[in-house]
């Protein structure tokens, strides 16, 4: 069945603009893209109405929470819950239970995503088995399940010899490695970043060098081994600095930064909400400055939401208590335009390079683009369309976010994958 996409508008990176054109799709890939409308004829119509039709967005750093934490969330809601943020590709971590760790649990996640998923899905594979740092996983039979790269995120891997191990079986895999960064040592008892907040509240912080301490000694280990190596959710000044110091060494290393450590510091976390509780905690405004610089500069390669859905029972443990994380698939693209794209910071192309092109090239993924022969991963936008963020609207299991009432702009309508819509908005 030939699908065309008519009237929407295309970012063109040569005008900085958009034009108003039309996408052919057959069989699942854009056959063409054209400013004439198309005759009349035996296909379906999707009618963009003039919304922005962008590549599908991609998430590198998700939790699905399947297997085990199914009462979080689930494959077939996690991936709902994506299309409907406008994603079409995103990468999932392996602390579930089993942790991902065994070539069964990989082909369990994509069996399953292949059934009841709305959108691509490629699992990461645990660094140690149990992710409890002591013994490596068999890298070569993940990688023949399907894991595309490595990681224990959700703890950082304590043994550097045990990291140096690791970088070099996956640069011999042609594999990265993707770092959660965070020495334990510095760490224990606290749940908020060492900052006004933790002062202002007595409370034990956990301080910016947990994080950079292990992105300096894993840089150190990338260049020894020519591991590609890659810094889960940055949200320190310092990670920064020794991030943009290996970019110009030459050193493999690429990085991600979520929603959240552009647009919060720890300064506006108005109390013991734990919807404001994550990993890594938000931290200082001179933080937050670090990061937009490094994601402007491209010291920081992509935006990823580190999406982590709770139960509201488990959530309602308060702050000391509750899980880390927070839910960001459908708001992320929303947070981000009306952030940075609408006050005229960025251009709405540059968002949309660091959501789609940037993490496919990183990655060394087959979307990301919308041209002819790319697969038809898209996604439409209402730019105008303005709206308060209402968890109670999330198709996703998980409710717990701290933006809730935010009003935003630039809500993902209509979500297609392989050229099938899998997502769209009630009129």
């Amino acid at each position: 069945m030939t699908t065309w996409i008519i009237n929407g508008k295309i970012w063109n990176e040569a005008s900085g603009g958009t034009e108003l054109m039309h996408v052919r799709v057959e069989e699942g890939r854009i056959a063409e893209i054209t400013s004439e409308a198309p005759a009349s004829g035996d296909y379906e119509v999707v009618d963009a109405t003039g919304k922005l039709l962008a590549p599908g967005l991609i998430d590198m750093h998700v939790h699905l929470r399947d297997p085990g934490f199914e009462h979080k969330e689930d494959i077939a809601t996690g991936t709902l819950s994506a299309a409907k943020g406008g994603f079409t590709t995103i990468a999932c971590m392996p602390n579930t239970r089993p942790v991902t760790d065994t070539p069964e649990t990989v082909s369990y996640i994509l069996d399953k995503a292949q059934r009841e998923g709305a959108v691509k899905v490629l699992p990461y594979a645990a660094i140690t088995k149990n992710e409890l740092g002591r013994e490596l996983t068999d890298f070569e039979a993940l990688k023949a399940a399907g894991a595309i790269g490595f990681t224990d995120d959700g703890v950082g891997v304590q043994s550097a010899q045990m990291m140096k191990d690791a970088m070099a079986l996956a640069q011999s895999l042609d594999r990265p490695i993707i770092a959660h960064c965070e020495d334990d040592s510095l760490v224990v008892g606290g749940f908020v970043s060492e900052g006004e907040f933790a002062r202002r509240h007595g409370l034990k912080g956990i301080p910016n060098e947990s994080e950079a301490i292990h992105v300096g000694r894993d840089i150190l280990l990338a260049e020894a081994t020519g591991a590609h190596y890659h810094v889960c959710h940055v949200s320190t000044e310092q990670s920064v600095r020794l991030i943009r110091l290996a970019k110009q060494l030459g050193i493999r290393v690429t990085a991600e930064v979520c929603p959240h450590h552009l647009l919060l510091s720890d300064e506006d976390i108005p109390g013991m909400d734990p919807n404001w509780k994550m990993n890594p905690p938000l931290r200082t405004p001179r933080d937050v400055e670090a990061m937009i610089g490094a994601i402007e500069d491209g010291t920081i390669d992509m935006v990823v939401t580190d999406h982590a859905p709770h139960s509201a029972e488990e959530k309602g443990r308060g702050m000391e208590l509750a899980p880390f994380g927070i839910v960001g698939f459908e708001t992320a693209f929303p947070l981000l335009y009306s952030r940075f794209v609408a006050t005229g910071r960025w251009s709405l192309g540059f968002l949309l390079r660091r959501m789609t092109s940037d993490p496919a090239r990183v990655f060394g993924l087959d979307s990301g683009r919308l041209e002819p022969d790319a697969p038809a991963d898209l996604t439409l936008i209402d730019l105008d369309e303005e709206r308060a963020v209402d968890p109670e609207t999330f198709v996703s299991k998980g409710k717990n976010t701290p933006f809730g009432g935010w009003k935003l702009q630039g809500w993902p309508v209509l979500t297609m994958v392989g050229g099938r819509v899998v997502w769209r908005e009630a009129q």
